[in-house]
């Protein structure tokens, strides 16, 4: 059984990611179940979506993912991956962008925002086990591409060139042909491409 809970700001294709992901695990006969939290999503609130995939034969019972039980973290903004951690197995792996989007909740505090100190702040949550997050250096690859709206496939392109998910690019490619609306397959398949370069 593999756990993957995606979470980011409402926007920033959360749900399109899990959908593109567990239509790859069903391409290769695992049974997938998914659930999405979206609450303010519309208004730029928290988006969190399970992904459980039985990539062992397993069937999935429930879509939701208990607290301590995710085997990787997939945060499209890092506070929001910070806002999930309780949820990180004991051997979970966070990948998270680096690009801060505040949330609406964020905008409401006193002090302002900032993104790279939450990335430190992340650093200093895994800095017994620095292997255990991968920060992905979103802003220059999305320059590249030229769109930020694929933020989603690079992390997940991300996620399954570095062996965090046990699918291959092949799937990923496969799964964004079946999932993402005909006029940006193919900014996606070059998010993939230039993800992995």
């Amino acid at each position: 059984m593999i756990n993957v809970m995606l979470t980011g700001v409402g926007g920033q294709g959360t749900v399109l990611a899990s959908k593109i992901l567990a239509q790859a695990a069903q391409d290769k006969g695992w049974h997938v179940r998914t659930a999405e939290t979206i609450g303010m999503a519309q208004r730029g609130g928290s988006v969190v979506s399970h992904v459980r995939m039985g990539n062992l034969g397993e069937e999935v019972a429930s879509p939701l993912i208990a607290r301590g039980n995710a085997d990787l973290i997939i945060a499209f903004e890092p506070a929001e991956g910070a806002r999930v951690l309780e949820y990180l197995s004991p051997t979970g792996v966070l990948v998270s962008a680096t690009t801060a989007i505040p949330a609406v909740s964020s905008t409401l505090g006193a002090e302002p925002y900032r993104g790279p100190q939450m990335i430190q702040e992340l650093a200093a949550a895994f800095e017994n086990a620095p292997e255990r997050l991968v920060i992905v250096p979103d802003a220059a690859i999305l320059r590249r591409i030229g769109n930020r709206k694929v933020l989603n496939t690079v992390l997940l392109a991300s996620a399954i060139a570095q062996g965090h998910i046990p699918l291959r690019l092949d799937d990923l490619y496969a799964a964004v042909e079946i999932c993402v609306k005909p006029a940006y397959i193919d900014l996606n398949l070059r998010a993939i491409d230039e993800t992995v370069a």
